[in-house]
């Protein structure tokens, strides 16, 4: 495994070694040892899976409370993984960043408390996988428009699929005075 370079401080892309062949392929998702030398030390307590067909766009979503980091990665597929810093007082706050995870390469991608996340499926079906901080609780659950203007996310798809709640987000400047995380460390005040 190893580090690859981001823009914004916080988030985390990893290339796994991956060993490949005319039978198909190995490769190590997860080794905590591994991923502490590359800097993330959360302690991941849920492994969360989900399917989505080509066009969906989900996102942008964070946990308030103790916040949640995600450990993320597309087992089929591929999706342009997408995350904005919402740490209030950061001097990156509300911009975004994206990356492509798909099944060929293997990279995972570390989302830190203080950051949302969102994904637009690029391939007929893509199947993502994410270990989580903390257990999901509904009520901790926020999000802000995934079109919001002033984030600016450049997104793949002229028409995306879109669940309710993601349709009626409101804008982050609608909801940033009430966000928990603050700069630098991220966790909740």
């Amino acid at each position: 495994m190893r580090r690859l370079p981001t823009d914004l401080e916080g988030p985390v892309l990893i290339e796994p070694s991956v060993f490949a062949d005319e039978r198909g392929f190995f490769l190590e998702s997860f080794r905590e040892d591994r991923l502490a030398e590359l800097g993330i030390h959360e302690r991941f307590v849920q492994d969360n899976h989900s399917r989505s067909r080509g066009g969906v766009v989900r996102g942008m979503h964070f946990t308030v409370g103790e916040g949640q980091a995600k450990l993320v990665r597309v087992a089929r597929g591929e999706v342009l993984d997408v995350v904005v810093d919402i740490r209030r007082g950061s001097p990156t706050f509300g911009r975004w960043e994206s990356f492509e995870l798909d099944d060929r390469d293997g990279r995972l991608l570390f989302v830190p408390i203080g950051f949302a996340h969102g994904f637009a499926v690029l391939s007929d079906v893509a199947d993502v996988l994410y270990k989580c901080s903390s257990y999901y609780d509904g009520g901790l659950e926020r999000g802000f428009a995934w079109n919001d203007p002033e984030v600016g996310i450049a997104w793949p798809i002229e028409e995306p699929v879109i669940s309710e709640r993601d349709r009626v987000a409101p804008r982050l400047a609608e909801i940033a005075e009430e966000l928990p995380f603050r700069y630098p460390s991220g966790v909740a005040a």
